[in-house]
């Protein structure tokens, strides 16, 4: 059964500013050193203090080549008694892919090497991010070790860098087909994104190209996956969140596959309390049920 979901502009549920105003926990965390570079996290505890909470690692957006760990819309998953790791990733400007992955993969093994310090459950981590970070997070959740994309990024080998969720919020799935499926304005962004990213376009560079797409990589074993898609997204086209659901699908794998009405790319109607707390809610459960 497809569970797709419409779901209209409702005004009444907006952010909820005590959280969006609250200041990470534990600010700029070093999770990795490469030379000189430091990659740093910032960690955000629930004000209830409960120990052994669930982490979320967000992964902010920006095309890849902009954006900051500064930017998380999702907040509202405090209230719930989740920990959110928001992750800074070396972007394209000065790493091309997959350098972004393996950054990422490199600060869920630390937060799970300091699971007891920060207080989180290492066995209950999903990642989720928006836009290039809902790629990035889609292609953690079901790359579990794959050689390429793990990486040797940071001190903590021994730990595992797999997580027991996926949300993407109107990311992209598969780079072989996106710039086909992209309008004149998608073009414009999607075009030099990719260039940077990849150091060419996915014609040009096709065995890069799969390898950073996700739908490549889904298996039987990967983690249930939560894809939030606008059907008027200018940037993103949604047939992205829609091959990777179909591809889920045939391999019998847990997705939901929310759709909102209007939605473009990005803007307040796609983190409402409503919509974050339902997330919650359904993370938990999965989390539960492993």
């Amino acid at each position: 059964m497809r569970f797709l979901s419409l779901i209209a502009l409702l005004g009444t549920f907006a952010f909820t500013q005590t959280s969006l105003a609250q200041s990470p926990t534990h600010p700029d965390i070093e999770y990795a050193k490469i030379g000189d570079r430091s990659l740093r996290l910032d960690l955000y505890r629930p004000r209830s203090g409960q120990d052994k909470t669930p982490l979320i690692v967000w992964v902010h957006g920006g095309a890849w080549r902009s954006g900051s760990k500064k930017s998380v819309p999702v907040k509202h998953w405090l209230e719930h008694d989740f920990t959110i790791a928001s992750v800074d990733y070396r972007l394209s400007g000065e790493a091309k892919f997959p350098a972004q992955i393996h950054d990422i993969k490199a600060a869920i093994r630390f937060l799970r090497s300091r699971a007891d310090d920060f207080g989180i459950d290492s066995e209950r981590v999903a990642v989720a991010g928006s836009s290039a970070g809902g790629h990035l997070a889609a292609l953690v959740g079901v790359s579990n070790g794959v050689t390429d994309l793990e990486g040797t990024v940071g001190q903590c080998q021994d730990f595992r860098s797999d997580v027991g969720a996926t949300v993407s919020f109107y990311g992209a799935s598969n780079l072989q087909s996106i710039l086909s499926q992209s309008t004149q304005h998608g073009l414009s962004v999607r075009v030099p994104a990719l260039q940077l990213l990849l150091g060419g376009q996915p014609d040009d560079v096709p065995d890069l190209a799969q390898l950073a797409s996700p739908v490549i990589h889904v298996d039987p074993s990967d983690p249930p996956l939560w894809l939030i898609h606008g059907d008027a997204d200018p940037q993103m086209p949604i047939e992205q969140s829609v091959e990777l659901e179909s591809v889920y699908r045939k391999h019998n794998l847990s997705v939901e596959f929310t759709v909102i009405a209007g939605g473009k790319h990005g803007g307040e109607k796609f983190y409402t309390d409503q919509n974050l707390s339902r997330l919650a809610v359904q993370l938990l459960r999965a989390f539960h049920s492993e």
